[in-house]
């Protein structure tokens, strides 16, 4: 933002006989017989284990209990870390998510080790393979999110959503075959919005009992959440759309920093624009007073520009998310 104004994721089987015949009737020359492969078949026969074709025994599958067990042990993490992603504003986001894809790779570096039972192997291999995807497709998000693209955490699954209808479904599939509790995506997920408040609507005030006023003008061409802070209170948050202004009445007396952040999609829950968020501060603070004598009363009124303009004398200050007072 240039500078403004007042801005303000088959056992091969055979069968060999082989016998030295003799060279002549009168000195006959016998050798030993040998035989390999399996003979026999029928309900009650152990042909013994599988073997590979490199002649290693094939790992036997777990019990159904077991898998059962090994299943558990990826899901509660992998639930547990998306939940909270899903809790996540601006603020910490690229930890969060970090922690997320670390919880994801390594459920998923588990659960491919395993050798489920025989009549689960190929759910089992679809649904480790949804896992993978999905820890990769969230793994690519934490560029968008330190580049301010993706500002919250359902914002980050939104950009994600096409990996976790996979993973339902191939955690469904297997859970079909055999009560294998598969479902580790435990919030839904919305589509991509574009939500805003009224002009002018106050998300957070205190009484307003001033005589002076605030008038703030976005002319950006993105909604702005300004707020006023008078000492360590927040004292007023109030909501300015785009290419409009407003007008904060009654402001009490008071020495304020003034904090805004432009975006798309105000996500109230998350207090913070979901897409496209920057975060500045004021370049100096405003002070309001009343100075009453014998015959007058007096005040003064600020109006602060949040857009760049000729002539502007207050250059903003970039913050950091962690920074803004949400």
């Amino acid at each position: 933002m240039s500078t403004p104004r007042l801005l303000s994721c088959a056992v091969v089987t055979m069968l060999t006989l082989c016998a030295c015949t003799s060279v002549t009737p009168r000195e006959p020359v016998t050798g030993q017989a040998s035989a390999s492969g399996v003979v026999g078949s029928g309900p009650g026969f152990n042909s013994g284990p599988d073997v590979s074709a490199s002649g290693t025994p094939a790992a036997a599958g777990l019990t159904p209990e077991a898998y059962r067990a090994e299943l558990d042990k990826a899901r509660g993490p992998i639930r547990e870390a998306l939940k909270k992603l899903n809790a996540t504003g601006g603020k910490d986001l690229d930890k969060r998510l970090e922690r997320t894809v670390t919880t994801v790779e390594e459920a998923v570096a588990g659960l491919e080790t395993l050798a489920p039972p025989p009549e689960v192997k190929p759910e089992h291999g679809s649904y480790v393979d949804t896992l993978r995807r999905l820890a990769g497709a969230l793994a690519g998000a934490k560029e968008d999110v330190q580049a301010q693209e993706v500002c919250t955490g359902p914002a980050v699954l939104t950009g994600v959503r096409g990996q976790l209808s996979p993973v339902r479904e191939s955690g469904a599939a297997l859970a079909g075959l055999g009560d294998y509790r598969a479902d580790v995506i435990p919030v839904k997920v919305a589509g991509e919005r574009s939500r805003r408040l009224s002009n002018g609507k106050f998300i957070k005030s205190e009484g307003r009992p001033g005589r002076a006023y605030l008038e703030l003008r976005n002319g950006n061409k993105q909604d702005a959440v300004v707020v006023l802070v008078r000492g360590k209170k927040k004292a007023i948050t109030v909501y300015v759309r785009k290419k409009s202004k407003f007008k904060i009445q009654g402001v009490r007396d008071g020495k304020y920093k003034v904090y805004y952040t432009l975006g798309v999609d105000w996500d109230s829950k998350a207090r913070s624009f979901t897409r496209s968020c920057t975060f500045e501060q004021f370049g100096k603070s405003v002070r309001f007073k009343t100075i009453y004598t014998s015959t007058q009363i007096r005040w003064t009124d600020w109006t602060i520009t949040l857009n760049a303009v000729a002539g502007g004398t207050v250059r903003p200050k970039r913050i950091k998310p962690n920074e803004f007072p949400h």
